[in-house]
């Protein structure tokens, strides 16, 4: 560990707002322990139901629309119901995760180090490896659009992306699954804006995403000791993030409304769905993108158990261009293209010469 890590388990978010992009005036420290936090115990994020939507009804589809529209408005964070993807295929990649981690050796691993491919840190990040800024107690891998066949491309060759070429399908099988979902659900958020719902069609259809697949190793008397996060406290930078929930306790939300952490445990088979800063642009700071972070569960024994997660992240493609939608009022932010502004803001990750000029 750096000493610049070191410093990020005591850092408060403050310490880096000149890579932010979009308005954030909370403040918080990126790891939990050894700080005095408060904690919203009684909150509850929203639940949306998507019954609504795929009844096809108009009234409904609005309700789905409003419930949405709500949840993200208040605290950027819903837990979506009925979204018809099978459960099994959660069950299943909640048990190939591990593998990734566990059944490769470290050397395989580094063979896949992530580095940049457009606007995304793509590959394998060892743990407390997963930023420059603190020492996240979880190995992560990204896999975006290009590291699955979703075209039947007979040149496409699985080993350059996979350490285990077998489960490229399997996961692929997954990120289907939530590709039918995004268009329903921009498509909703813009609708409860009072936008025109397919204003985002054409630019979601076939987008690029980020599959990351993290592995968090049990917690030694010695990680627990070093006040490290599981993962840093931080905003998502996409339009939004899809995260089938988690099994183990760890999921914290801060409500900027009251300065209090939620502790966020959604029922199995559900997806936790949340903003990011994408959206906060080009909203006009209509839909936030809300801080999270893991943290180690309060039973110690589960602290001794992997917690495996598998976010999907939603983006837009990098010559893409990020601008206020119509119709809500005076834009607070210029167009920027989209490789400038992701870039930029995961500098902050990974470094000032990261960041791409528009």
């Amino acid at each position: 560990m750096d000493a610049k890590q070191r410093a990020g388990i005591d850092a408060t978010n403050r310490e880096f707002l000149r890579y932010d992009q979009v308005n954030k005036p909370q403040t918080y420290h990126l790891a939990e322990s050894g700080h005095p936090e408060r904690y919203d115990e009684d909150y509850v994020v929203r639940s949306c139901d998507m019954g609504d939507w795929w009844s096809g009804d108009a009234a409904a589809r609005t309700r789905f629309a409003h419930e949405l529209h709500t949840a993200l408005r208040e605290i950027g964070f819903a837990v979506l119901v009925n979204h018809r993807v099978d459960p099994a295929l959660y069950e299943r990649a909640a048990g190939d995760v591990p593998r990734v981690f566990t059944e490769t050796d470290p050397a395989t691993r580094l063979g896949y180090r992530a580095r940049r491919h457009g606007s995304v840190n793509q590959g394998y990040f060892p743990v407390r490896e997963t930023s420059d800024i603190h020492p996240d107690l979880v190995e992560g891998w990204v896999f975006c659009r290009r590291a699955f066949d979703l075209d039947c491309d007979p040149a496409f060759d699985a080993s350059a992306f996979w350490p285990l070429p077998g489960l490229e399908p399997r996961f692929r099988e997954l990120v289907r699954a939530h590709e039918r979902l995004i268009l329903p659900l921009m498509q909703s958020i813009l609708f409860g804006l009072g936008c025109d719902p397919h204003l985002y069609d054409a630019r979601l259809t076939g987008t690029n995403f980020g599959l990351r697949l993290n592995y968090y190793p049990p917690l030694s008397e010695e990680d627990l000791a070093s006040r490290a996060a599981r993962l840093l406290g931080h905003e998502d930078v996409d339009l939004f993030t899809l995260l089938p929930a988690p099994s183990v306790e760890g999921l914290q939300v801060l409500n900027r409304a009251t300065g209090g952490w939620v502790r966020l445990q959604a029922p199995p088979g559900s997806i936790v769905l949340n903003t990011g800063d994408y959206m906060q642009r080009i909203t006009n700071d209509r839909l936030p993108s809300t801080t999270h972070r893991v943290s180690p569960p309060r039973d110690a024994e589960r602290s001794r158990c992997p917690r495996v997660s598998f976010p999907m992240a939603v983006y837009v493609w990098e010559d893409e261009v990020l601008e206020v939608l119509p119709g809500l009022g005076e834009p607070r932010y210029d167009p920027v293209k989209a490789i400038a502004f992701h870039t930029r803001t995961t500098s902050k990750f990974y470094g000032d010469d990261y960041a791409v000029e528009g």
